[in-house]
């Protein structure tokens, strides 16, 4: 942004900048494993992120029905830390085939402190090509047919939860066009405290590779699996949480 070009203390706010893009870029990634049930059941959640105890912001999701077997799942966000901002919305539209959710559009949109973003991965299952606005031709990257965008993969964990599964596994595209892989086991049951009351949770953790990073998220069967509250750190120190502070179904097509 403008303003960071003239700021004196540029060379000092750059660092903290890069750590606020880091643990913002988290949220928006964990935060979206907010699942759903079945039948799939349009909502609007909203929620309260905060850090240390304080909190810096608001998170929105939605799951709506555009017509018989198309939906669209979007995610907002709107943090300030200091004088840092993070604005963000992700959107992704979908088919249901045979229970299983199949991306056909995924985008994300970034304003505030620092570069603006805005990435779109388009699915062409007839060709079996990924193609991003990011770049000229179709992305170089082999066709997966159960790969899921950063959004979808979530109702896929839902479905396999409510069946008794323990351990999860989502080949993912990322807003890039990266191939990744995301993990996850159950880690038990829990009834937590929450500004919407007292709520029984099932816990879940996300498996890495090392153990320098914790993400836990809380998800509860009153309120259709979506996830009520998540916590992040990393060498086991907090960077954020987040809290369920609505839910709200709508009516079904």
């Amino acid at each position: 942004m403008p303003f960071l070009i003239t700021n004196p203390f540029q060379l000092k706010a750059q660092p903290t900048h890069n750590k606020i893009c880091a643990w913002l870029l988290g949220l928006s990634a964990i935060f979206s494993c907010s699942i759903v049930a079945n039948p799939l059941v349009s909502y609007n959640a909203e929620y309260q992120v905060s850090r240390k105890g304080s909190v810096k912001g608001t998170a929105y999701r939605e799951l709506k029905q555009l017509d018989q077997n198309t939906y669209q799942l979007k995610y907002k966000s709107d943090i300030e830390w200091m004088i840092f901002s993070d604005e963000r919305e992700e959107t992704s539209k979908f088919n249901m085939h045979d229970d299983t959710p199949v991306p056909l559009e995924y985008s994300m949109v970034r304003t505030g402190t620092g570069p603006d973003k805005d990435y779109k991965i388009t699915f062409d299952r007839k060709n079996q090509a990924i193609i991003s606005n990011q770049e000229k031709y179709p992305l170089g990257v082999k066709w997966i047919e159960e790969q899921q965008d950063l959004l979808t993969y979530q109702l896929q964990l839902r479905k396999e939860l409510m069946a008794g599964k323990q351990k999860f596994s989502y080949p993912i595209i990322d807003k890039k066009g990266g191939q990744r892989t995301y993990d996850f086991e159950v880690d038990g049951k829990e009834t937590i405290t929450l500004p919407i009351g007292n709520v029984e949770t099932v816990r879940i953790k996300r498996l890495y590779d090392d153990d320098k990073r914790q993400v836990t998220v809380w998800l509860a069967p009153d309120y259709d699996y979506i996830v009520v509250k998540m916590y992040k750190g990393k060498e086991g120190i907090e960077q954020f949480q987040v809290q369920l502070t609505k839910y709200e179904k709508h009516t079904p097509m």
